[in-house]
């Protein structure tokens, strides 16, 4: 035999392997589709199968013994339960934010006026026994008093500056 005809060789068993692991994989009946229930889809392990009643998935493989088929992992159902778990707590609180608001003083649904609130503002109402702080703006007056004050220190500022130049200047 030639060393030409060694991979020809190899090439026919690989090839008569692989037909006799196919044809031994078909003698195995597969998991049954139970008329029409399952759609089974091939997997390089095995078959996927899907329920069409119930959505779930499986994956079934041969395992020397028969086909077992165990299900997939569902994150959908973990979903669904937060999904339900984050709906009750909404139920709840909207449920206590109805009672608060049922149970607040005061509160009316008559709608609000039109007007500029800024323009005339309402004045807080102080419950008996509470003191009420007014504190009074500062009239034109006093705005006028302020700004004199300001300027006059400015004037300092910039008198005293001026005599320090001078005192430097005529000792050097």
């Amino acid at each position: 035999m030639t060393i030409v005809a060694l991979p020809r060789l190899f090439g026919l068993l690989a090839a008569t392997a692989v037909a006799f692991g196919v044809a031994e994989a078909l003698a195995q009946p597969m998991p049954d589709a139970e008329n029409g229930r399952y759609a089974l889809s091939p997997i390089p392990d095995g078959v996927l199968r899907l329920d069409s009643r119930t959505g779930a998935v499986s994956t079934c493989t041969n395992n020397g013994n028969g086909w077992a088929c165990y299900t997939a992992p569902d994150e959908r159902a973990a979903l669904d339960k937060e999904i339900g778990r984050l709906q009750a707590d909404n139920d709840k609180l909207k449920a206590q934010l109805a009672e608060r608001e049922q149970a607040a003083p005061g509160k009316t649904d008559e709608p609000l006026s039109k007007g500029d609130s800024l323009k005339n503002p309402p004045e807080p109402k102080a419950a008996e026994g509470e003191r009420k702080i007014e504190i009074p703006l500062p009239s034109d007056r006093d705005m006028d008093r302020m700004i004199a004050a300001l300027a006059q220190a400015w004037r300092r500022l910039v008198d005293l500056a001026n005599r320090v130049q001078r005192d430097v200047s005529g000792r050097i």
